[in-house]
């Protein structure tokens, strides 16, 4: 049974950082792609950042670029999420995903089939 876990959400202070991570566990994902997502309350859950799989290449939503960086641990089936200059905005709960048969990641949430509880992130002013 695959799961996902993810951990290091928190309450921080704008400017601050965070480093979230996501375990996969049930089956290796080295090759396929992994996301993280987030969702506001009130709002649509948004792509944050992707990367695909094998060492391939990553992408960020504009929000984001320059302060936030994804990276795996392929050998670890583990996706990290690090999160600097934090901002209000960016108050959300995040969530990783996997696509089963995606090696490229994808912007849309509807590519990935497994996804993990969430975690808190919240930002003060």
């Amino acid at each position: 049974q695959v799961q996902l876990v993810e951990s290091g959400g928190g309450l921080v202070q704008a400017g601050g950082s965070l480093r979230l991570s996501c375990v996969a566990s049930g089956r290796t994902f080295s090759k396929n792609a992994m996301a993280w997502f987030r969702q506001a309350p009130g709002k649509e859950r948004e792509f944050v950042a992707g990367a695909s799989g094998s060492g391939g290449g990553t992408a960020y939503a504009d929000s984001v670029k320059g302060r936030f960086t994804i990276s795996r641990d392929l050998a670890k089936n583990t996706m990290y999420l690090q999160l600097n200059l934090l901002k209000p905005e960016d108050t959300a709960v995040y969530y990783c995903a996997v696509a089963q048969r995606r090696p490229f990641y994808s912007r849309n949430r509807d590519d990935y089939d497994y996804w993990g509880q969430g975690t808190q992130v919240t930002v003060s002013s």
